[in-house]
């Protein structure tokens, strides 16, 4: 299985493809989208057209998203929600199939308490994957999503065959 995780932001988008083959977990890359243009408009076009390219490249069969945690500013989380929206749009057109987790539950599955700091994913993620250097936040959130729903659905097939 290769998943894409995608960490949501207007102005930073975290993106990160793990494999899974076996119980061998393969990092096949990440980045993170630095969308620069001045409209909500422009910002979300550029969404859909880099993560389409990143999705191309990288032939993922899933994906797993961050879900919106509540914001005090209503504004960033309206803002947030439509990234969101292009996010699930371009997954989605591309015949994946969508997990969607919640930050405290990542956090959680990643480091094992639901409180973690980025730094703290940061460094985990490297170690889990056996990269060379830290991952930029967004990307090591958005591989941290990835690793999430690795774990996930690899719970849920054995679930079910132990029915």
């Amino acid at each position: 299985m290769r998943v894409i995780g995608v960490d949501p932001g207007t102005r930073k988008l975290g993106w990160g493809v793990i494999e899974q083959i076996g119980t061998r977990r393969r990092h096949l890359g990440h980045g993170t989208l630095v969308l620069t243009a001045e409209s909500l408009a422009d910002r979300l076009v550029a969404i859909e057209e880099e993560l389409g390219a990143v999705i191309a490249e990288h032939q993922p069969d899933a994906g797993a998203v961050e879900s919106i945690f509540f914001s005090k500013n209503a504004q960033s989380a309206a803002k947030l929600g439509h990234a969101r929206g292009v996010i699930l749009l371009v997954l989605r057109r591309a015949g994946l199939t969508i997990g969607e987790y919640p930050p405290a539950q990542v956090k959680r599955a990643i480091v094992g308490t639901g409180r973690a700091d980025k730094r703290q994913m940061a460094f985990v993620v490297k170690s889990v994957l056996g990269l060379s250097e830290l991952p930029q936040s967004d990307a090591a959130d958005a591989l941290a999503v990835a690793l999430t729903h690795i774990g996930s659905t690899r719970l849920a097939v054995a679930m079910s065959k132990s029915k």
